[in-house]
């Protein structure tokens, strides 16, 4: 897996101070996309231990709430699979810091409809979620004033919560 850009100070995608990852590789292709650059599975470096102990190292800080997920798309089955083992250190290492995760694929079609049926290893990577930001940027339904994402069709769910009742739940700020 590759990643396009690593933030180790970011406010702008999730509550808080962030370390935030843009992976690379997306075959959504959104019309306008904000990191059209990082539809290439090859664009950037190679996500290995190195990266992800200088990734460890950023979320130590006490101000940092937590790790944001970014990319391309991170539920490319090429880059959850890459992400699950860091998302394990992460959560052992930091066990209160949330992890917010964006993504093109909805949630309960996508997600819960597909993936975590055919790969069962999704259940896990879900597990590591707190909040999923679901829905592909449509440009006709951009809005610069909704906090936390690009367009109205786009939803902030609380995994957990959601996977634990069944239902979809919509994070409030």
């Amino acid at each position: 897996m590759n990643y396009a850009e690593i933030k180790n100070c970011d406010i702008a995608n999730g509550p808080g101070v962030r370390v935030t990852l843009f992976v690379s590789g997306c075959t959504h292709h959104c019309k306008d996309c904000f990191n059209e650059m990082a539809w290439d599975f090859a664009y950037g470096e190679m996500f290995d231990q190195q990266v992800e102990e200088r990734m460890i190292a950023l979320l130590q800080p006490e101000y940092i709430a937590g790790l944001t997920l970014l990319g391309g798309e991170p539920l490319e089955y090429e880059n959850w699979r890459g992400l699950l083992p860091f998302l394990r250190k992460v959560k052992t290492q930091y066990p209160v810091k949330n992890i917010w995760c964006y993504t093109g694929y909805r949630f309960e079609e996508d997600v819960l409809g597909k993936f975590c049926i055919q790969w069962e290893e999704m259940q896990e990577f879900l597990s590591y979620i707190d909040v999923l930001v679901d829905g592909e940027f449509i440009l006709e339904q951009k809005d610069i004033s909704l906090q936390f994402r690009g367009s109205r069709n786009q939803r902030i769910i609380l995994v957990k919560e959601s996977l634990a009742s069944g239902q979809t739940v919509l994070w409030r700020a």
